[in-house]
């Protein structure tokens, strides 16, 4: 999108700018974004709204935050080519829309996030003052009936020892953090010298998911790679662990180590990181309660999507049936 520019400032600061309006400003100000259908204008009122009048607020994830961005350009695509009045759509619009997506080809995973991002825009505009309207509150959503550990399934053992053994040390620590902590990525980038506890071999989650702290131990694997980044760091240790703290370099920087082990075409991501770590952990434990806590899952239905179970678990149970 030509006139989809990043902002300036922080997200606070940028949220303060729209919320320091005054109502009628503020009204107008959206009113005359929606009448445009101005990307770069929509989109920072839609960041002010989440940053401000959310829950998560200024720890809205990254990951997050970009799919709401891809989402508002997409639903002013489409608002554009089918002549929508935003502040006021057709009745069957939305539908339509949603329909639109799942036709072209898009998972329903995704087609769930642009319809998420759209309703996040429209609860901006109404935040702001400019429409009362919530098309998407009704519309039906595809469903996924493929289980998420069948379509994005935990990294296998032998490759993330592969990557292991090419990985620089920085590397290193980013893929234990994730493959036997259980980090986010976003966790893992901004996880600080602080943070870690070798003596008592534990790591602290300062702000996870929704902002709620955990506490996860480490593994001596682990604790080896940060003792080995350490030795390498002037004292005083401090700051964080891993220096470049962007997304895209550090999927960048793994996708190239895959590369480099003749592997790329195994590399899918962080998610199955964590999903090795989850698995391998209810393989000990046999407690989804207990990983859950691991992972920082508020419900342990989240946590049944990360652990991959062999098919024939059950064998032993069931060999003594009479």
């Amino acid at each position: 999108m030509s006139d989809l520019v990043p902002y300036s400032g922080d997200r606070l600061t940028q949220a303060r700018a729209f919320a320091g309006l005054g109502d009628e400003a503020l009204r107008v100000r959206a009113i005359t974004a929606a009448r445009d259908k101005a990307c770069a204008e929509l989109w920072a009122l839609t960041m002010a709204c989440v940053t401000s009048d959310t829950s998560a607020g200024v720890r809205l994830s990254p990951h997050t935050l970009r799919a709401y961005r891809k989402g508002v350009e997409v639903l002013l695509d489409h608002a554009r080519e089918h002549g929508w009045n935003l502040l006021r759509p057709g009745r069957r619009e939305p539908a339509l829309y949603v329909a639109a997506l799942t036709s072209s080809g898009l998972k329903p995973a995704t087609v769930q996030a642009r319809v998420a991002a759209a309703s996040a825009l429209y609860r901006a505009l109404r935040w702001a003052g400019a429409t009362d309207a919530d098309p998407f509150r009704d519309v039906k959503r595809p469903k996924d009936r493929t289980k998420s550990i069948v379509k994005n399934p935990p990294y296998r053992a032998d490759f993330v020892q592969a990557l292991l053994a090419e990985a620089d040390p920085q590397e290193r620590a980013l893929l234990l953090l994730m493959a036997h902590a259980g980090l986010r990525i976003a966790e893992a980038l901004a996880v600080e010298w602080a943070h870690v506890d070798l003596g008592r071999r534990r790591l602290l989650v300062a702000h996870g998911k929704g902002d709620k702290a955990r506490v996860v131990p480490l593994s001596a694997r682990l604790r080896e790679a940060l003792e080995a980044l350490r030795a390498e760091r002037p004292l005083p240790h401090s700051g964080k662990i891993v220096k470049f703290s962007a997304y895209s370099t550090a999927y960048a920087r793994l996708q190239k180590l895959a590369l480099k082990c003749g592997r790329e075409h195994e590399f899918r991501g962080f998610h199955a990181g964590r999903k090795y770590a989850g698995t391998q952990l209810y393989a000990a434990v046999k407690d989804f309660t207990r990983v859950a806590g691991f992972l920082g899952h508020e419900q342990v239905d989240t946590t049944r999507r990360y652990v991959e179970l062999p098919e024939d678990d059950l064998g032993d149970a069931v060999e003594g049936f009479r």
